[in-house]
C-alpha cells in the first residue's frame, strides 16, 4: 500500500496559511483539513454549552462533541471563538482527543486522494513530523491584524484594528510558549513570509518550495 503524501502548513494566525493550504490542495488534487477548525469547533462546543475553555473537563467534552458540519460556518471564525480555541488547544487532553482524528485523515485521505494538505500550528512538528513537505507561514503582526480586520469587516463585524493587533500578539505569545505542542518552525520546514506578497505571489512561492518534494513523491508512488 502506498504511503499518502502530506504537505504540512504551519504558521501564525492571519498569515495566510489556510488560504495557501487550500490552494495547494486544489493544485495537487489532495484532500485538505484545517486543523485549527477542529480546535475552533471544540471551542464553539464549549462556549455553546456555557463551559470554560480553560477547564480541562469542559474542553474535553467539547472535543468529543464537535460537529464537523460546522467547519465552514463563519461562527467559528469570530475572535471570541479564536481566543477560546487557543485556550482549549493548550490542554493536553484535548490535543490527544483530536490527535488520532488528524493522523487518520493524513494516513487515509478521504476520496481516495493520494495526498493531503493540513494547516495548523503543530502539523509538521507533532501531528506528522515525517510529512513529505513542510511550510511555516508568517507575516508582520500589523499586516496580519489588518488582514483580520478586513476579513471581519467583510463579515459585517466592526472591530478596532489596534485591538486586533493586541489580540494577535497575545495569541502568538500563548501559542509559542505553551508547554504542549507549541507553535514553532520545524527544522526541516521552509519559512515563507507573506508580509509583502499578494495571494498569487504567495501561492507561487509556496508551490515552488513544496513542488520538488511532492512531485518526487508522486513519481515514486507511480513507480511503486
Amino acid at each position: 500500500m502506498n504511503k499518502s503524501i502530506v504537505i504540512a502548513v504551519d504558521g501564525t494566525a492571519a498569515s495566510g496559511k489556510g488560504t495557501l493550504a487550500k490552494k495547494l490542495a486544489a493544485h495537487f488534487g489532495f484532500a485538505h483539513l484545517d486543523s485549527g477548525a477542529l480546535y475552533r469547533l471544540t471551542a464553539l462546543a464549549v462556549l455553546n454549552a456555557k463551559g470554560d475553555p480553560r477547564n480541562e473537563a469542559d474542553a474535553v467534552r467539547g472535543a468529543q462533541s464537535i460537529d464537523l458540519s460546522l467547519a465552514g460556518d463563519q461562527a467559528i471564525r469570530t475572535d471570541v471563538v479564536g481566543q477560546a480555541a487557543s485556550q482549549v488547544a493548550a490542554i493536553g487532553a484535548v490535543r490527544q482527543a483530536l490527535l488520532d482524528f488528524q493522523r487518520s485523515f493524513l494516513k487515509s485521505p478521504p476520496g481516495g486522494s493520494p495526498g493531503a494538505v493540513m494547516d495548523g500550528r503543530d502539523i509538521g512538528t507533532v501531528i506528522c513530523p515525517d510529512a513529505t513537505a513542510k511550510l511555516y507561514i508568517d507575516a508582520r503582526p500589523e499586516l496580519r491584524a489588518h488582514r483580520r480586520w478586513l476579513e471581519l469587516k467583510g463579515m459585517g463585524i466592526a472591530r478596532d484594528e489596534q485591538g486586533l493587533l493586541a489580540e494577535l500578539n497575545t495569541r502568538d505569545a500563548a501559542d509559542k510558549s505553551r508547554p504542549i505542542s507549541p507553535l514553532k518552525l520545524a527544522p526541516d520546514a521552509a519559512l515563507l513570509d507573506t508580509s509583502d506578497l499578494g495571494i498569487d505571489a504567495a501561492f507561487a512561492a509556496a508551490l515552488a518550495l513544496v513542488s520538488p518534494r511532492v512531485e518526487g513523491a508522486l513519481r515514486d508512488r507511480h513507480r511503486g
